[in-house]
């Protein structure tokens, strides 16, 4: 079996839909025991997005992956009960529900403490646990266009528009688990205890938005700069777009180093264009984007995708073509990281049908690391965990699924 950095430590994830439990993936994924619960009957509303047949949809089975699924009522004195004895064994408590209710539900950071005066509590919401506007709800499209990222996403001449992910609650997952994991090396680290408000991880998905924003505020309060929208292109950095190939495909060339551009430009037949000293740096390119991208379709709209894409390569130009998910899942480069990994899951025919799921990253030595389940199925796990760290009885477990 390969070393999982993680492994040993147990979290406990209260989470819904993306960004709690994409942190709760990612500890899982390097090991970690991530014990999820889920409400009755419906479970994480995720399991229903996306859903093209079978009871639970690949998103969920995707973003709740080598987690363990067990099945309490939060809203029940016994449900809440079993959460502060299961916190007691863990090492960390992960949760994204609006700021106040698990304290609402007497599972707040003073029952935790007293639970588990070790215990990591990483927390998820709209704008962060304080603050006026702390007890907004919100989900990530909303943090996208608080944190900056909607108003750059588009054509100038159009409304902002969204990315194809949920890229708000991915980002905020990440750093939840970048948070956690800072959190628990302190806690193995220093001598002695660590108070709880050192232990307490607080990511907001708009701040999380705006931490990838680059230069965003700083060129605005330097430069009186407001960044706009420039379609498939990056503000101030020319060539980089999308250019069509005569096979009906579409490719992406970044030429905007200096020496990267002078090989492109020779390379696509405009010498001209190397030579100009107008175009000789970055800022002089972007003033000239439209005659430069024009050129540049011009070339490329007379080869096609393969042999546009060799002659770049060939010549070092970074490029690449524009994938969907046939081509990932033909990719040799994918294949041979490791990053498409086959599972039989339930897609609502007779018999499981093969399905690949995208590895684990980072990768550690040469290869990601294998994935141990897909999002298991609603309260799989139930009498595993109750009965293995609880100790309760099949009568017990009984009794309370009967509530």
């Amino acid at each position: 079996m390969s070393i999982r950095p993680l492994d040993g430590v147990r979290v406990l994830e209260l989470g819904n839909y993306v960004a709690a439990p994409t942190a709760g993936r990612i500890l899982g994924d390097f090991g970690a025991e991530v014990i999820k619960v889920e409400r009755p009957g419906t479970g994480d509303e995720l399991r229903n997005w996306r859903l093209y047949g079978g009871d639970t949809s690949m998103l969920y089975r995707t973003v709740n992956r080598n987690k363990k699924s067990i099945v309490l009522d939060l809203r029940t004195e016994a449900g809440r009960a079993i959460v502060l004895d299961l916190v007691k064994q863990c090492d960390v408590l992960l949760e994204n529900f609006r700021p106040g209710m698990l304290e609402k539900w007497g599972l707040g950071p003073e029952a935790l403490e007293e639970a588990n005066p070790k215990l990591v509590i990483t927390r998820i919401s709209a704008y962060g646990q304080t603050g006026p506007m702390a007890a907004r709800p919100g989900f990530a499209a909303v943090a996208e266009a608080v944190g900056g990222l909607r108003e750059l996403v588009g054509d100038p001449d159009r409304p902002p528009v969204r990315t194809g992910v949920s890229i708000g609650d991915s980002i905020a997952g990440i750093y939840a688990a970048f948070g956690t994991v800072m959190a628990l090396f302190q806690r193995e680290r220093v001598t002695g205890p660590v108070p709880q408000a050192e232990r307490i991880i607080d990511v907001a998905l708009n701040e999380s938005i705006l931490s990838v924003m680059e230069s965003l505020i700083p060129d605005h309060l330097a430069y009186g700069i407001t960044r706009e929208r420039v379609g498939g292109r990056m503000e101030g950095i020319a060539p980089s777009n999308a250019y069509p190939t005569s096979d009906g495909y579409s490719i992406i060339i970044g030429g905007n180093g200096d020496a990267i551009f002078q090989r492109y430009m020779r390379v696509i037949g405009r010498p001209d264009l190397a030579d100009d000293p107008e175009l000789a740096d970055n800022a002089g390119r972007w003033r000239n984007r439209e005659r430069l991208d024009a050129s540049i379709a011009q070339w490329s709209s007379k080869h096609t995708r393969a042999h546009a894409l060799k002659v770049l390569d060939d010549a070092a130009i970074p490029c690449g073509p524009i994938y969907t998910a046939a081509d990932i899942v033909a990719d040799e480069q994918y294949r041979a990281r490791n990053m498409i990994q086959m599972f039989p899951v339930d897609v609502g025919e007779a018999e499981p049908k093969q399905v690949g799921f995208g590895g684990i990253v980072p990768v550690i030595g040469d290869a990601s690391l294998p994935i141990r389940n897909v999002g298991p199925d609603l309260g799989e796990h139930t009498r595993e965990v109750l009965g293995g760290l609880l100790g309760m009885s099949e009568d017990q477990i009984d009794a309370l699924e009967a509530l």
